[in-house]
């Protein structure tokens, strides 16, 4: 049996060498479903020809929000039919996030979501890390925050009326958030990676009080 060959130590994304046709939009409603051709030349000298979809999300924010005095995180739970139709788990437990509304730095729709989906302002918001939950599929990029927050100001229910948006925050102890995780309870993308971090960087989370 023969090694593997090792890539370069300096992992990390890199630009394509593709040419990118003009979209051909299939679909336009709340998210527009637009077609590409693409012409790509790869590293070793051959050329693939590709027709891709891409469902157009563009930027958003999460917030793993944080109560470190009460050791306390606040989740969200609410219906997301996708879920309720590839597993029959409809009520999903998720952290704050939603989109980057024009004119919006990143910041500032993370802290309106956070007003909106569990009812109260942070106190700071600290980014973590970005990441595209689906690159397949759509254009989503996604800027997690930590957000430091008084959990006992939470209501029963929040939401956007605007957005005929129906959220019941919960405040769960980080040893019972991470144990759902570690048991496989929780399917979100967004709470699966916010709470991978904090399961590898909780020691760090007292640096980021100090710096408030």
């Amino acid at each position: 049996m023969t090694n593997p060959s090792l890539v370069d130590p300096a992992l990390a994304d890199a630009p394509a060498d593709a040419t990118v046709s003009a979209p051909d939009v299939l679909v336009k409603s709340f998210r527009s479903l637009e077609r590409y051709t693409i012409a790509l030349r790869h590293a070793d000298g051959r050329a693939s020809a590709l027709t891709r979809d891409v469902l157009h999300v563009g930027p958003v924010v999460g917030v793993l929000a944080i109560d470190p005095s009460r050791n306390v995180i606040v989740l969200i739970r609410q219906f997301r039919l996708a879920a309720h139709l590839a597993l029959g788990l409809g009520e999903l437990v998720e952290i704050v996030a939603g989109h980057v509304e024009h004119g919006e730095s990143a910041e500032e729709a993370a802290r309106r979501e956070c007003r909106e989906e569990i009812g109260v302002d942070p106190r700071t918001l600290h980014p973590i890390l970005r990441f595209m939950p689906a690159p397949g599929v759509n254009d989503e990029h996604t800027t997690l925050f930590v957000g430091i927050v008084d959990s006992s100001e939470v209501p029963e229910r929040a939401g956007a009326a605007t957005e005929t948006e129906d959220t019941q925050p919960i405040c769960v102890d980080m040893e019972t958030a991470l144990a759902a995780l570690n048991e496989g309870k929780v399917h979100n993308g967004y709470l699966i990676i916010a709470l991978q971090w904090l399961a590898l960087n909780r020691h760090k989370i007292e640096t980021i009080i100090a710096t408030e």
